[in-house]
């Protein structure tokens, strides 16, 4: 009862077709409906950004997707324009069974700054609220899986292990995005906060 299944973003943006394509990311989609049946609890995170948001290479003249720029707030690699509000690309992917979802968390809405973290906006101080729902309702343990392992899975793994979750990552029902070596390097961050990789 205390343990929760969070899948984090499987969207059709990031799934083969879409506008920041994930390889294989359609591939997790029966191994995550599977894994849901053991879980009493399901929760679902989705990128939802507003047309022209500052993390789309679009909204910053003579740059190009994947390039990286210093925000306010640190580092931030400029993606192409994804996930944008009401759009069939923000769906959920529609094989995903939701059925079962008590909540549907929506990140990096707020224009001015991206959201990797279910947790923390990428000031990693800004809170989304979920931590304080999954207190609430006395979850403590949460297993993660979805789209990008060492994007939004990995950064929302780190903050769980560091605000005082057991964390789980089932990598079998992740992929990854793997920008210049990011997701060795991720996985290096995880273990080392604690992050129970299987």
């Amino acid at each position: 009862m205390h343990q929760a299944l969070v899948v984090i973003d499987v969207q059709n943006d990031f799934c083969p077709g879409g506008a920041l394509a994930v390889a294989g990311g359609d591939e997790v989609v029966p191994l995550i409906n599977d894994l849901a049946k053991d879980f009493e609890h399901l929760i679902l995170t989705q990128d939802w950004h507003p047309a022209g948001h500052s993390s789309f290479a679009s909204s910053h003249k003579g740059r190009k997707p994947f390039e990286t720029i210093t925000m306010h707030y640190g580092e931030q690699t400029l993606w192409p324009d994804h996930c944008i509000q009401g759009s069939e690309g923000a769906n959920f992917h529609p094989g995903l069974d939701v059925t079962k979802a008590e909540l549907i968390l929506r990140k990096g809405f707020r224009p001015g700054i991206d959201s990797y973290s279910f947790f923390f906006e990428n000031d990693r101080k800004t809170p989304t609220g979920l931590a304080g729902y999954l207190r609430e309702c006395d979850m403590h343990d949460i297993t993660l899986v979805g789209l990008a392992t060492d994007y939004c899975v990995a950064y929302s793994a780190l903050d769980a292990a560091r605000v005082g979750f057991k964390v789980t990552v089932r990598l079998d029902c992740c992929r990854a995005i793997d920008l210049g070596g990011s997701l060795e390097r991720m996985l290096g961050e995880m273990r080392d906060a604690g992050v129970r990789l299987v």
